[in-house]
């Protein structure tokens, strides 16, 4: 048994690292959408918000988006 009185099966390896993230190697647009899912989970704005909210942020880079193009 180990310092914490705990079998030595239920010891947590120390010598180990952890793997990674996924999120690490993942596209820009994915990260982008993780950061704005945590910054209206975290701020508890509702789904309904931030729909609305992002329908706003579309049409405005869509408008942008035709000014590059024209």
């Amino acid at each position: 048994m180990s310092k914490l009185n705990k079998p030595e099966s239920e010891e947590v390896p120390t010598n180990t690292t952890a793997p990674a993230s996924s999120l690490d190697d993942a596209a820009d647009e994915v990260k982008l959408a993780v950061d704005l899912i945590y910054l209206f989970e975290s701020n508890k704005i509702e789904v309904e918000v931030a729909l609305a909210a992002i329908e706003i942020v579309k049409a405005d880079l869509m408008s942008k988006l035709g000014k590059l193009a024209g």
